[in-house]
């Protein structure tokens, strides 16, 4: 039986064989007899290994936390005891944006190490911002901006608590902005006796009442008059700052327009939790039914002006009371004989000790 021949192959062959061959998957084979080395196998971007990056264990649970909130609102004050505080801030962020967020909630879980407190068009009244002003001593960013169940008794307490704050947000419906207008006067400071030329030159120990270190008020809808009132009388405030550098300093970024500011409290939080299942929110004043969104009751507008207006007479009036008192004693020793005899002895008694 003969042999078959085996073909041989120089060694000078084999890299052009090699070359023909193509060991990329998902390119096209072509009888083209070069492919290029620097064809390389194509690798994910960084913007797809974030776009499918898996949340967390803990981003995880606060979800499914999130989705049955309304479920243990009322054990929410035990529960929230072992968490820490971060975990406290997600869980807030998470009944604001559900709708869910009130005076027991904030209470629930307020902690005193928290710098950062956003309650943006919550359902918080005065009586919870005031027990978060007493508690979180060490705010430095606050966003009350479309709290309609607040007053600007509320907010002057936070400011003259937290001596740290410096971003205020503010604003953002008819009520609110009605509220800030009242704060202008606590924003005014009150100083002691100082021999500084300038604004730049205090230190907040200069500054006895008033928003000791407030630098920066993010009011979008402030009118004219507040705003030139503020460049006026509070140049250390810088209102509605638009860029990165304003006067000189750099603009922090919860001072930003547009910054929501527990965004990245929440961010690996997925956001099926406040979409899907979200409880509805209570009505609030401008809210309720047979008024367009952002009006004021009739009813709300005459009793904030005769607040406002109680409060602004009421020195006068406690002056005026004082003066017919006086007027009343002075009358009552004229006319009573004995009343006239024990304030002449009185007068007498004084003259004969000095």
């Amino acid at each position: 039986m003969d042999k078959i021949p085996i073909p041989s192959y120089e060694t000078t062959d084999l890299p052009s064989s090699v070359q023909r061959l193509s060991i990329h998957p998902g390119l096209p084979l072509s009888n083209s007899s070069r492919v290029t080395r620097s064809t390389s196998i194509p690798s994910f971007s960084k913007s797809n290994t974030t776009k499918h990056r898996c949340r967390s264990l803990v981003s995880l649970c606060l979800g499914v936390l999130g989705r049955h909130l309304e479920d243990v609102i009322e054990e929410l004050s035990e529960i929230s005891v072992i968490f820490p505080p971060d975990i406290k801030m997600t869980l807030l962020g998470i009944a604001k944006r559900r709708g869910l967020l009130s005076d027991s909630v904030l209470l629930a879980l307020v902690d005193c190490s928290w710098e950062l407190l956003d309650i943006s068009g919550s359902d918080v009244t005065d009586a919870g911002l005031q027990n978060v002003a007493e508690t979180c001593l060490h705010l430095k960013a606050v966003d009350v901006s479309r709290c309609n169940r607040l007053t600007s008794k509320s907010i002057c307490a936070l400011l003259q608590k937290c001596h740290s704050l410096e971003i205020l947000r503010c604003g953002g419906t008819p009520l609110s902005d009605f509220n800030a207008r009242r704060c202008l006067d606590f924003l005014k400071p009150k100083l002691n006796e100082v021999e500084e030329d300038s604004w730049e030159e205090l230190d907040s120990k200069d500054i006895t009442t008033g928003a000791r270190a407030l630098r920066w008020l993010i009011w979008p809808s402030i009118d004219e008059d507040s705003n030139d009132c503020l460049n006026l009388e509070c140049p250390r405030i810088s209102v509605n700052p638009s860029t990165l550098c304003h006067r000189g300093v750099s603009v922090p970024r919860e001072a930003l327009p547009g910054i929501v500011l527990d965004a990245q409290v929440v961010e690996d939080i997925d956001p099926k939790t406040w979409t899907i299942n979200a409880a509805p929110r209570l009505r609030t004043l401008n809210e309720k039914k047979g008024s367009e969104p952002g009006m004021i009751p009739k009813a709300e507008l005459f009793r904030l002006a005769f607040v406002e207006r109680d409060e602004r007479l009421a020195p006068k009036r406690a002056k005026n009371m004082r003066q017919h008192q006086r007027r009343a004693e002075r009358e009552f020793i004229k006319s009573d004989t004995g009343a006239k005899s024990l304030f002449l002895a009185s007068l007498a008694q004084k003259s004969l000790r000095k």
